[in-house]
């Protein structure tokens, strides 16, 4: 399965706490099926104290399924769907709505 969300891609989420909200991808883990996006998917998270650093609760953003997120079109702003096409001999990522070639 090919990937269609890389990293520093504009994502929408389309399910879940933070449905309709955007951000940008931080982080993909091809083998999980799961990508981390800035700022959304935030969870709280208890770290142990270690050596002369004190305990603390931090929030952080976990990581989702990537069959939540949907890939906007820098065009439009409009979540799209991408069709991978061989363009000049490489691979590259074009938005249906658009047309426009988002690598």
């Amino acid at each position: 399965m090919g990937l269609w969300i890389k990293k520093g891609d504009t994502v929408l989420i389309a399910r879940g706490k933070d449905r309709g909200q955007t951000g940008k991808v931080l982080l993909v883990m091809p083998e999980a099926k799961k990508a981390v996006v800035e700022g959304l998917n935030m969870i709280t998270k208890h770290v142990k104290a270690a050596g002369n650093a004190e305990g603390r609760i931090e929030k952080r953003e976990a990581a989702m399924p990537m069959e939540r997120l949907r890939l906007v079109d820098p065009e439009s702003g409009k979540p799209t769907r991408v069709r991978h096409l061989v363009v000049e001999g490489k691979k590259v990522r074009v938005a249906v709505k658009s047309g426009k070639v988002m690598d």
